[in-house]
């Protein structure tokens, strides 16, 4: 199991980081105990922001979310899971649960106001990416 938010505190060596990933393996942007991905960035301390620019070759105006998605579906990992929240580009608003912690969790739904027929955008973009990296 590789998490991307886990992959950029640590040194070259950290499992989670790209260049580390296997073949038998599963790929998260992040799971159900993990912030969004934009909950994630707008979170992360400095070093590690720069440490996620840098490796990532990224401006702070890039999509977070869509670029971990990216990283995702590229990696070598057999299966790469993205949180709809990640397609969605949600904040931590949105996230699914927090560890320890009894009240709050597991309430996120896709809002019933969402108009799926207005994602066409999204669902291009995510199609485009799994057909680039072989994916279906």
């Amino acid at each position: 199991m590789a998490v991307l938010q886990f992959a950029f505190g640590g040194d070259a060596d950290n499992p989670h980081l790209p260049h580390n990933h296997e073949q038998d393996q599963v790929v998260y942007t992040g799971t159900h105990d993990n912030d969004t991905a934009r909950g994630w960035w707008e979170n992360l301390k400095q070093e590690e922001k720069s440490n996620v620019l840098e490796y990532l070759l990224l401006t702070d105006d890039d999509d977070i979310s869509w670029k971990l998605i990216q990283v995702a579906v590229s990696s070598v990992a057999q299966t790469a899971v993205v949180p709809m929240q990640d397609i969605l580009g949600l904040g931590s608003s949105a996230r699914m649960n927090i560890p320890a912690t009894q009240f709050g969790n597991w309430n996120w739904r896709i809002p019933s106001s969402l108009d799926f027929d207005g994602l066409e955008q999204e669902a291009k973009k995510l199609r485009n990416m799994l057909l680039m990296y072989g994916r279906i």
